[in-house]
């Protein structure tokens, strides 16, 4: 026999669905948009009652690619919405190729008739774009952190897995699409609810907006050293103007002799050699998501000049900048 199911009473019962209007862009990642659909149908579920509904859309309104290759049917166009709908882009791969005129002007459209919009994944590039972060809190997926804040200064960008200021919302992507539904789900009918929802996925550990997408420095090389540890976060903080190893060894209150067989015997490498491939790759971030001219770019990760910039690039990933930009740019014309 198989057991029964359990539901969670709800102390107000809405009169109507609240209704979520997931855009998809082509390209996007499905994880982030089933995480977020599977939690209202959940919601749904365990309340017994249909408390969300919800439908996608998209430019042209038939039917959309993710990155994994998974066509989705389009309920529609990119029409005009309920004013009391919430409306989510969801982004992925190539999302400035994505964020084409139309979106941007559809998004402004719906902003100025007072909707709440909200960005998975890379979709707060699609926000920022039509001016709907401007003087926001926002957040982005790690990987597309740097060029974000480059290309768009008047937002305030966060580390966290997501941020909700006013009636804009942006998540890091992956599952954070579960924590920021359960956190509206607990908002719009309490805490038991959300935590129902969140057995049902398995979820055992729920996050908030004051949790950082990133795993720590030590979680992340595999290092516990507290020492160590300290440099690499100071080495982060400070791409545009690196810091000698002098210094940084300074800070942590070791010789500079004591910090290079620190580096050799935890990571096989010296700090200098570390602290440029942290320079190097968000170089080819920028490079490769933003339209910054390779000086700029070289400025932006601590190079005094360009041919210095383009000789350490070229050492480290097999081509020049100049190279790199036009071989990325030939694959998004494709």
């Amino acid at each position: 026999m198989l057991p029964t199911r359990q539901t969670v009473e709800l102390d107000h019962i809405p009169s109507r669905p609240r209704r979520f209007v997931f855009v998809l862009l082509p390209e996007f990642t499905m994880l982030c948009f089933s995480a977020a659909v599977e939690s209202l149908r959940i919601a749904n579920r365990m309340a017994n009652r249909k408390l969300y509904d919800w439908t996608i859309i998209g430019e042209g309104g038939v039917e959309i690619t993710c990155s994994a290759g998974v066509s989705f049917r389009l309920d529609s166009d990119l029409i005009e919405m309920n004013r009391d709908d919430v409306v989510i882009v969801c982004g992925g791969i190539d999302v400035q190729k994505a964020t084409t005129k139309r979106v941007i002007n559809w998004l402004r459209r719906e902003a100025r008739r007072g909707l709440a919009i909200g960005g998975l994944c890379t979709a707060a590039y699609s926000l920022a774009s039509a001016g709907l972060l401007d003087g926001k809190r926002a957040t982005i997926h790690w990987e597309n952190q740097d060029s974000f804040a480059e290309e768009f200064p008047e937002v305030t960008l966060t580390k966290s897995i997501f941020v909700v200021d006013g009636s804009r919302i942006t998540t890091a992507g992956g599952t954070a699409s579960v924590d920021l539904m359960l956190k509206i789900i607990a908002d719009d009918h309490g805490e038991e609810l959300a935590g129902a929802v969140a057995d049902q996925l398995i979820y055992n550990s729920i996050r908030t907006d004051q949790d950082t997408q990133r795993l720590s420095v030590p979680t992340r090389i595999g290092v516990r050293h507290p020492k160590l540890s300290k440099v690499i976060q100071m080495m982060e903080q400070n791409i545009e103007e690196p810091i000698s190893p002098s210094v940084l060894a300074h800070q942590v209150g070791m010789s500079t002799r004591q910090l290079e067989r620190l580096f050799r015997r935890y990571l096989s490498r010296s700090p200098k050699r570390y602290y440029m491939e942290l320079r190097l790759q968000k170089a080819r971030n920028l490079l490769m998501q933003t339209d910054m001219s390779v000086i700029n770019v070289a400025l932006a990760c601590g190079f005094a000049s360009p041919s210095h910039f383009s000789k350490c690039y070229r050492a480290h990933y097999e081509t020049t900048p100049y190279r790199e930009r036009g071989a990325h740019a030939s694959r998004l014309s494709v």
